[in-house]
């Protein structure tokens, strides 16, 4: 693992000295080849520093991510967060009455799941009203809110700004 490493950082090495001279002779693509290195070398990194400190982690998203349950609970949010979830949902999918599921979660994750979900779904909003052009009403959608009216209200609450105006400011370079 650590000669792929090696040999990934002194390819994006050379690119990226190629790149800052303007010396692409021979290197089409020489762009798009570092910053996919760069994005497997990152993942490299994430991956050693997980193998590395998850046995130690007592609390926190690493903890939880360690945890079988809640691990599970986590997985689940993050593929579907869409879902209509509820605690006993989640709890039952885990094999964990609800009470228990709550208090383990919030103890590791440190936040209740359905706080944790909305930050989740509002995530999922922010980056899809960053990157697209898409509705309202499919972001909402997206992000498992039923109407457009209740994710704006869940937005405005959470981000300080309504979606709209939040497109906005990125679309200007600002920030929120």
């Amino acid at each position: 693992m650590k000669t792929l490493a090696l040999a990934m950082a002194m390819t994006i090495f050379t690119y990226s000295a190629a790149l800052a001279t303007g010396d692409n002779t021979g290197r089409s693509g020489a762009a798009a080849v570092v910053t996919r290195l760069a994005d497997i070398l990152f993942m490299q990194a994430i991956r050693a520093y997980l193998d590395e400190n998850i046995d130690a982690a007592e609390s926190g998203w690493l903890a939880a991510l360690r945890d079988q349950q809640i691990g599970r609970a986590l997985v689940l949010l993050h593929d579907k967060p869409h879902q209509p979830w509820t605690v006993t949902e989640l709890a039952d999918r885990v094999a964990l009455s609800r009470s228990a599921f709550a208090a383990r979660f919030t103890q590791l994750v440190g936040e209740p799941p359905l706080r944790y979900l909305t930050r989740l779904r509002l995530n999922v909003a922010t980056a899809r009203l960053r990157s697209g052009n898409d509705k309202l009403s499919v972001i909402a959608a997206a992000a498992g809110y039923e109407s457009v009216p209740a994710f704006a209200k869940a937005f405005k609450r959470h981000i300080g700004v309504t979606p709209g105006e939040y497109r906005r400011s990125r679309r200007k370079g600002g920030s929120v």
